[in-house]
């Protein structure tokens, strides 16, 4: 069950967000949407099927709107503010969960980039896992490193992250990569084989589930 929260963001800003904290959570995940500038919000299909599958394994998890988007302030800034966003959600779940829990981040698509700039400033980030990060429209040069428990994921014809690219990352990061045969961007007819990617990656960086 998840419950609506307000997060304060650095510089007053005050972001929407939904809480799944189930009592017994030792580790936490949060959520990264997709583009707001093409309706992406946290109610995206793909965002919540993340979530979803988190808390089937015992995890506590947060998913929330950028800046700009539904009830949350401010405006879109391309990315830049975005990553002051997201260090907001991950303090903020640490902060419900016991010292000492692990929590990763994921995000899809524009939250793939978001996340994956954040894990370049965040070294001590146990786990990312970026889904279809937009590789035909964006380098992840800035990414020198990935944490030990990364998921790169795609499919096998999206338009917007040539699986050839995220091999490439995967690559250069020393990482695994998965490609869903037959997804496109949107993981339409695809969100079951994505969520057991996602729940094996889970898996591997929380050893109480």
């Amino acid at each position: 069950m998840e419950t609506p929260v307000a997060l304060g963001v650095r510089g007053g800003l005050r972001l929407e967000a939904l809480l799944a904290l189930p009592e017994s959570a030792k580790a936490g995940l949060v959520v990264c949407h997709p583009h707001p500038l093409y309706g992406g919000d946290m109610d995206n299909p793909v965002v919540v099927r993340v979530a979803e599958v988190a808390q089937g394994v015992g995890m506590a998890t947060l998913r929330f709107n950028f800046r700009g988007v539904g009830a949350s302030g401010g405006v879109h800034s391309g990315g830049e503010g975005e990553q002051d966003d997201v260090a907001a959600a991950l303090a903020a779940l640490a902060g419900r969960l016991p010292a000492e829990s692990p929590i990763g981040l994921a995000g899809y698509s524009f939250g793939a980039l978001v996340a994956a700039r954040v894990a370049a400033a965040m070294p001590a980030l146990p786990a990312l896992a970026l889904l279809a990060p937009p590789l035909g429209m964006y380098d992840l040069d800035f990414l020198g490193h990935a944490p030990s428990h990364t998921l790169l994921l795609s499919g096998s014809r999206d338009q917007y992250c040539p699986a050839e690219a995220l091999e490439r990352l995967g690559l250069r990061l020393g990482t695994g990569v998965e490609i869903i045969e037959g997804a496109e961007h949107f993981f339409f007819g695809k969100l079951f084989p994505m969520s057991e990617a996602v729940e094996r990656w889970l898996r591997t960086w929380t050893p109480s589930i």
